[in-house]
């Protein structure tokens, strides 16, 4: 569950297309559902820019993201391979939700641990409803 002291929560979006991060954005919004907090978004263009930001909270001390959304269709390394890599890697990775192509992608986002899949276009419904599910109740971390 989110940290639920923080002012905050922070939410880093992965995509290659700064308009599929842009729309993640503003489908969440700035609140994914009441009674959670506000959100401060983090962004990142590449699958070596998710790693480093959370090496540099890590770093910095500051606690870990409290979700990650990434783009399964992102060029180079996908969504659904980097949440498998960071599940196998990191002690506690932070829930995921995965922006799939289909709907039929959910067996592959079941093999990438995710804790939500939302599959595009996008509906900003169901993606603030998987935002909140998977701070709520992280499944795979």
């Amino acid at each position: 569950m989110a940290n639920q002291d923080a002012d905050r929560l922070t939410i880093l979006v992965y995509s290659d297309d700064a308009r599929v991060r842009q729309e993640v954005m503003e489908g969440v919004g700035r609140r994914p559902a009441a009674g959670l907090p506000l959100v401060a978004w983090v962004q990142a263009a590449t699958a070596e820019g998710v790693r480093l930001a959370l090496k540099d909270r890590s770093r910095a001390g500051d606690r870990p993201f409290d979700l990650l959304i990434l783009d399964a269709e992102a060029k180079k390394l996908g969504g659904m391979g980097l949440a498998h890599e960071l599940y196998t890697e990191m002690e506690h990775r932070p829930p995921v939700v995965l922006l799939t192509a289909r709907p039929q992608d959910r067996w592959l986002a079941a093999w990438a641990r995710a804790d939500a899949v939302v599959p595009r276009p996008l509906d900003t419904l169901a993606l603030a409803q998987a935002v909140a599910s998977a701070l709520r109740h992280p499944t795979a971390a």
